[in-house]
């Protein structure tokens, strides 16, 4: 039963660096982009 809990702490603990590490070195920033649409208005 040890061994279980040891094995299921060591996996949490690698998920837990992997993400860190997926978080600290990913780039998920947009590229930023100008975007021009012409609008057209109907006043009265």
């Amino acid at each position: 039963m040890g061994y279980v809990i040891k094995l299921v702490v060591a996996v949490a603990v690698l998920g837990l660096i992997g993400l860190s590490g997926y978080a600290y070195l990913a780039d998920l920033a947009p590229v930023p982009v100008e975007m021009k649409l012409p609008v057209v208005l109907h006043g009265e």
